[in-house]
Parts: structure tokens; sequence; C-alpha cells
């Protein structure tokens, strides 16, 4: 137990980082001018395929991973 104490600070910066590089990775459609509330003509949905869908779900991972590991530094 006392191992994981002293590992889990580690994991969680370890998956931080790779959940901001996943996020910073993905495209995004959206201009500037959807930032500030501008219109950018958006013509409907947009299909996630190869590595885009890929790069998503790995995100989805981290993200929950990095959610449990946070519960587990709150139960120790």
């Amino acid at each position: 137990m006392e191992n994981l104490t002293n590992l889990l600070p580690y994991i969680q910066i370890t998956l931080s980082i790779l959940v901001m590089i996943a996020v910073l990775l993905q495209q995004s459609d959206a201009g500037l001018g959807g930032a500030f509330g501008g219109g950018d003509d958006f013509s409907g949905g947009h299909t996630k395929r190869g590595f885009e869908k890929t790069l998503f779900y790995i995100t989805i991972i981290l993200s929950l991973l990095f959610v449990a590991s946070t519960f587990v530094a709150l139960i120790i």
C-alpha cells in the first residue's frame, strides 16, 4: 500500500500529460469565429474515421484512468 502511495502522483502526472497530448492532437473544425459565437456555416455532423476515431477512444480511456487514479488517491 505504501508503494502505491508513493507511485500514485507519478501515475497521475503521466496520465495528465498523456490526456493533454491526446486532446491537443485532435482536429478541431471550429474556427476563431466559433470561439466568439459567430456562425461558420456548420453543415452537419462529422463522422470520425481511422486515426481520428482511435485517438478519440484513447482520449476517453486515458481520461477515465485519470479519474480512477484520482478516486484511488482520495481513498488512500
